[in-house]
């Protein structure tokens, strides 16, 4: 068995002298798993917690996290990242968010913990913003997905024994994709002189039709990221293929959404 790389000869704890490695691209991906009620699923995904959008906050946090991780942990280096982000995917059948969190730097040592840090602190992020609705929220797993880099090459959780070159394969393979930045960027509808009053009536809209996004996206099976998104305030508009979806799964007009349509 091979000596722990943070303990010296006499077997105290000290930090790994990398001053004789080579710089390379490091890579790496974690996640985080946080379980939380159904009522607080639902409140997160409509935006409607009393604390804030959960979701960009957690974000917010997570990277910050990445960046402060040698103040977090002993013995980790001081890293100057090139790239540390923290994206959400809900899993409403279990009333959950899988949190990925990545990092990236052109260094001498890996980033494999400042991407666990950075889902750790956007998964404690999500208890924060809830625990006045659910306290008994759990944060399930974190795990380190993949890394790459360095002399110890590639791993992958999917596949542990993996020792190969460096290369940026795995971190696509489980890079969770925005769907909302996606929408934006392709067709959507004309943007309305005043969005937040849109935004208002489509809310008071699913009041009146006892909707809840997370339900109404699943029926109309579009991403509950666009809904979601749109909802908060972090998207402007929906796409067209997003409002038709919608308003055939709440049997009714676009325009009749916004209010601006006479009811059926």
């Amino acid at each position: 068995m091979s000596r722990l790389s943070h303990l010296d000869e006499q077997g105290r704890a000290s930090m790994v002298d990398v001053s004789e490695k080579s710089a390379t691209e490091r890579i790496a991906t974690a996640e985080a798993i946080i379980v939380i009620s159904q009522e607080a699923f639902d409140l997160v995904c409509a935006g409607e917690i009393k604390k804030g959008d959960v979701l960009a906050t957690a974000r917010i946090a997570g990277i910050m996290g990445a960046k402060k991780t040698s103040e977090l942990i002993p013995l980790c280096h001081p890293l100057a990242l090139t790239h540390a982000g923290v994206e959400f995917t809900p899993i409403a059948e279990r009333h959950a968010f899988r949190i990925i969190a990545s990092a990236k730097t052109m260094g001498q040592t890996g980033v494999e913990m400042e991407a666990l840090t950075a889902a750790s602190v956007a998964a404690l992020t999500v208890y924060d913003m809830v625990k006045a609705v659910d306290k008994g929220a759990v944060i399930e797993s974190i795990r380190l997905l993949t890394k790459s880099g360095g002399k110890s090459g590639s791993y992958d959780a999917s596949n542990p024994t993996l020792a190969e070159e460096p290369e940026t394969k795995p971190s696509r393979s489980t890079k969770v994709t925005p769907r909302v930045l996606l929408s934006e960027a392709g067709s959507v509808r004309p943007a309305a002189q005043n969005p937040s009053s849109d935004r208002e009536a489509l809310r008071k809209f699913m009041v009146a039709r006892h909707l809840r996004a997370t339900e109404w996206a699943k029926s109309a099976g579009m991403p509950i990221n666009e809904l979601y998104g749109y909802l908060s305030g972090r998207s402007r508009a929906l796409s067209v293929d997003g409002l038709e979806r919608l308003a055939k799964a709440a049997r009714t007009t676009t325009e009749e959404m916004f209010g601006r349509g006479k009811p059926r």
